[in-house]
């Protein structure tokens, strides 16, 4: 078991040489604003102000970091860690005297003893990109003046105007403080404000306690460390254009869909279900086999093609509809209705080594799409099996009743009603139509179910059949165009045998498609 530990420590004993904070090329750019510095630095003076000698917590940062190594990646609080770098900077630069600016700067670069073998330098790096652009203007003494008057073309990222940014922001803040002022913070800064430091030795595990910390979401990602692995591992002439292509992929896919993309390919790969977590088990069953042909192969021939796939699969776009590519959307359309994303990775090959034959696909899609059916269909849950189910095989047999060449409409609100009502008003006709046991036995199959692109009414739903009918399935305002629910409107009664009929004819259609054997129970 890893070892973990967790403390809390004062600012003086966070930026010492017990620490050597790296930001590693995974992680994304530093990025807060002049608002959330601006809030840091209200947040201190609020607590000058109430002069009572309370500590102020800044939260927690998670580190990869060996017992007794100075070395520590950050996985959580670059943003914080950043931020006070800058904030050192700028009281170093206002400080009204030698002695206070020295104990600042100290803060900011190791020094260096040769006595204790300690190499002077920033006890900050940030990601490559902008390492050397911090360490020029903010950790190097001096430079804040010249960084405040750069002009957008010399600012080569958004972290590099960020960080200007908030150094002009303190400037001018902190420029109209008196100097004791600014005294006081700087003694609040290092004998009363804290951080919780959570170190691990082991990347999966600082990622967990990353996860379980961070409520506002994750702004790192799996996909973000495979990133550094994979593009770390190509030549440096060559790593930009495979940085370029796999931030393409991303940018196509969206962040949240890209993430999900290792998931599928590891799924492709091993044909396993994961059992020890991605962070784990992707390396190890993936990226290894491309450890002689090389990242670059792993990009070109596994990342780019499944992210292409995944854009078409997921936006129905696959383009060749000449030969057949308006039935291979209409199996995507429909498979992204299922509640779950088992049948993913198995579209995706399918996408990647036949995307350029239709009749295969055509053939494949309609195989799969009946067996994530069939196992959605037979699952176990502990709330009733309609609730999960009953939708995509309504919007199915909806298209199999619809004519051939009829319009596909697609709605954002779809929604389920019982005609046979689930509470019917005692008296009713429902109750004079049906004994309770006959109401037990149908109100929840599928015969008994309409599809309409409207909210459900509660009031209208308990309404006789007739009325049922004209104000609710057919009205002005929910004219309906589910081939289910017309068949219904064009009903002269709701009873037992109507149901009865009904249910067999929907469930031979089921069959006759899915090409289901009607023997079995």
């Amino acid at each position: 078991m890893q070892r973990l530990e967790a403390s809390e420590k004062a600012l003086r004993k966070i930026f010492c040489a017990d620490y050597d904070f790296l930001i590693p090329d995974y992680q994304r750019p530093y990025a807060w604003g002049t608002a959330q510095a601006a809030e840091l630095l209200d947040d201190l003076s609020s607590v000058l102000d109430r002069d009572e000698g309370e500590p102020y917590f800044l939260g927690s940062i998670v580190l990869i970091k060996q017992p007794d190594v100075p070395r520590a990646e950050v996985v959580d609080g670059q943003q914080r860690l950043t931020t006070l770098t800058i904030l050192f900077a700028v009281l170093a630069h206002l400080a009204a005297d030698a002695e206070t600016a020295g104990e600042l700067r100290e803060l900011i670069l190791e020094p260096g003893k040769k006595l204790l073998g300690l190499e002077a330098k920033p006890r900050l790096e940030l990601r490559p990109k902008d390492a050397g652009f911090f360490r020029k203007y903010v950790q190097s003494a001096g430079r804040l003046d010249d960084l405040r008057v750069l002009s957008e073309n010399e600012l080569d990222s958004d972290a590099q105007r960020a960080i200007q940014a908030n150094v002009t922001l303190f400037l001018e803040k902190l420029g109209g403080w008196t100097p004791e002022q600014r005294l006081a913070l700087g003694q609040l800064l290092l004998q009363r404000t804290y951080l919780v430091v959570v170190s691990t030795a082991d990347l999966a595990s600082a990622y967990r306690i990353f996860n379980v910390l961070n409520t506002r979401g994750l702004d790192l990602s799996p996909a973000d460390v495979f990133k550094s692995q994979v593009i770390g591992a190509i030549g440096e002439n060559e790593r930009d254009n495979y940085a370029r292509k796999w931030e393409d992929a991303e940018d196509d896919l969206g962040r949240a869909d890209f993430a999900d993309l290792f998931g599928h390919i590891r799924m492709i790969f091993n044909k396993q279900r994961a059992k020890e977590g991605l962070l784990k088990e992707f390396p190890e069953q993936v990226l290894t086999k491309f450890q002689q042909g090389g990242m670059r192969s792993f990009i070109d021939d596994e990342l780019v093609p499944y992210a292409r796939a995944y854009c078409e699969i997921r936006d129905a776009s696959y383009g060749l509809a000449d030969s057949g590519g308006d039935r291979i959307n209409a199996w995507f359309r429909r498979l992204v209705r299922l509640d779950n994303s088992d049948w993913w990775p198995a579209a995706l090959w399918a996408m990647r080594y036949h995307r350029g034959d239709p009749e295969f696909l055509d053939g494949f899609l309609r195989r799969l799409e009946r067996l994530a059916a069939s196992m959605l269909i037979r699952r176990i849950y502990t709330t009733p099996r309609v609730d999960r189910y009953s939708k995509y095989v309504l919007l199915r047999l909806d298209e199999l009743l619809a004519a051939a060449d009829g319009p596909v409409f697609q709605y954002k609100l779809v929604t389920i009603e019982h005609v046979l009502p689930q509470n019917p008003e005692p008296g009713s006709e429902w109750c004079e139509k049906f004994t309770s046991v006959q109401r037990a036995e149908w109100t929840h199959r599928l015969a008994n179910l309409v599809l309409l692109n409207r909210t459900k009414n509660p009031e209208a739903a308990r309404l006789g059949f007739a009325k049922k009918k004209e104000k609710y399935f057919s009205g002005p305002s929910g004219v309906t165009t589910f081939a289910l629910t017309v068949q219904v409107i064009g009903t002269g009664d709701w009873t037992p045998n109507r149901l009865k009929g009904r249910q067999a004819d929907l469930l031979n259609r089921l069959i006759a498609e899915w090409e289901l054997d009607p023997k079995i129970p």
